[in-house]
């Protein structure tokens, strides 16, 4: 069975400190910051024109997979980030509680 087509490319803006996809001229976001060996999850975006397409889903699991690759903890202060991680419990590990950075 052929592996499923990929989704379209979710990039790293580091300078605005969020991921995006570009999706049929929307931008769907997940911001973060970084702090030391943080990630700090605050907020994901999706336009209203996308929503249901499992889009935010792919945002998170990406943010996730790279806090994981940099070896960094994530406190997750999005809902829609916390509530993935509750259904997709590999990613627990990489769950801290914490403050946010100022």
């Amino acid at each position: 069975m052929p592996d499923p087509a990929p989704g379209p490319a979710i990039v790293d803006n580091a300078a605005a400190s969020r991921f995006e996809v570009r999706v049929e001229g929307e931008v769907a976001v997940l911001e973060y910051v970084r702090d030391g060996q943080r990630a700090v999850y605050h907020t994901t975006r999706v336009p209203k024109a996308l929503e249901g397409r499992g889009i935010a889903g792919q945002l998170a699991k990406h943010a996730l997979d790279d806090a994981r690759a940099r070896g960094l903890r994530v406190v997750a202060e999005c809902s829609f980030v916390a509530g993935y991680v509750s259904r997709h419990p590999e990613y627990a590990d990489l769950v801290t509680e914490g403050d946010a950075p100022t």
